[in-house]
């Protein structure tokens, strides 16, 4: 057997399959018979966006800068190196900027011209960031489209938006949750979800430790 053929068929088949995963797994098969694709090289691709990049990383670099404030300085004056840091970067990663939440500050990230997104620290766009109804609405209504997501900000805090670019692309910095004193980096990252390093969400949360009960 080639290694095409042995390569189409490394994967399971039958009913563990959803009908989408079935069609991309056909798909794929028939593309690397006709050697319109390498398998290794696909292989390599999917590694890519599975372990190295995605929202992953863009929460390793939230939680270094929670738990480090020299980082965090370093992070929100110069972000692209900082970031480096971690060794985390890459084509779509370039002139990077991340702009921190406060309680003053609430910031929403959009790409009104198309669907420019940092890749390296949050891996694929959604589909909705990408869509015309949020770039427009993010604009000019940015308090409606969080209430769509779910997420009510204070009339008191003010919502700036910031409109990413092929040669700036923005990353927001949530606020760090209460209750999360002596949290190890690790469990820091956690709590960070990719809306909220988009400002379309809020970190996870952590209830409050209960009162000691006398005994």
């Amino acid at each position: 057997m080639s290694h095409d053929h042995a390569h189409a068929h490394d994967h399971p088949h039958g009913s563990d399959l959803s009908p989408i995963e079935a069609r991309v797994r056909a798909l794929e098969s028939l593309l690397t018979e006709k050697g319109y694709i390498d398998p290794a090289a696909l292989d390599t691709l999917v590694d890519l966006y599975e372990n190295k990049v995605g929202p992953h990383a863009g929460a390793r670099v939230v939680a270094r800068a929670w738990a480090d404030p020299e980082y965090r300085a370093r992070l929100l004056s110069d972000a692209t190196p900082a970031i480096a840091e971690l060794g985390i970067g890459g084509r779509g990663g370039e002139h990077m900027v991340v702009v921190a939440n406060t309680p003053e500050t609430h910031n929403l990230v959009v790409c009104t011209l198309c669907s420019c997104y940092p890749w390296p620290v949050l891996g694929l766009p959604p589909v909705w960031y990408k869509a015309p109804p949020y770039r427009a609405r993010a604009v000019i209504d940015p308090r409606g489209v969080l209430a769509d997501f779910g997420v009510t900000i204070p009339e008191t805090t003010r919502i700036t938006v910031w409109d990413s670019t092929a040669e700036t692309r923005y990353m927001v910095l949530p606020m760090r949750p209460a209750n999360t004193e002596g949290f190890s980096e690790e469990a820091l990252a956690a709590l960070v979800t990719r809306d909220a390093m988009i400002g379309t969400g809020l970190p996870g949360t952590v209830p409050p430790s209960p009162p000691e009960m006398p005994v």
